[in-house]
């Protein structure tokens, strides 16, 4: 579980953030300007790394979120069994199985390379290079 704590104010569109124990990509930003009496608020909208829902938080500027620290890596697909591919980490030689996309389906083959991402202790097939 890596994640670090941001400030809310400097977070900006593409980066990551952690919503409802979800890692996601930032897609929108909006800032609101401070009231009477409150503070700017921004209103954040992203996509789940591995659920691919739409997220959206509403906080104080000031506030903090937290952040998980994306790690990638490349793996070679040693076997295709229905939906699922098992790999090797080419740095670790790690063996583990993970469920193909299904925007990558024709694509992931045995001998294939792949790149995927790691974050909160959860992987996913991001491409094949």
């Amino acid at each position: 579980m890596t994640k670090e704590v941001v400030e809310v104010g400097k977070l900006k569109e593409g980066r990551f953030v952690i919503i409802d124990n979800e890692p996601c990509r930032i897609v929108g930003i909006t800032v609101s300007a401070p009231g009477k009496h409150g503070h700017a608020k921004a209103k954040i909208d992203a996509i789940g790394l591995f659920d691919s829902q739409k997220h959206t938080i509403i906080r104080p500027t000031s506030a903090t979120v937290e952040v998980p620290i994306i790690e990638r890596g490349s793996a070679q697909v040693l076997a295709v069994v229905g939906t699922h591919a098992q790999l090797m980490d080419l740095n670790t030689y790690e063996t583990f199985e993970l469920p193909i996309p299904i925007n990558l389906r024709g694509e992931v083959k045995e001998g294939v390379e792949v790149e995927y991402i790691q974050a909160l202790g959860r992987r996913k097939i991001e491409r094949v290079k």
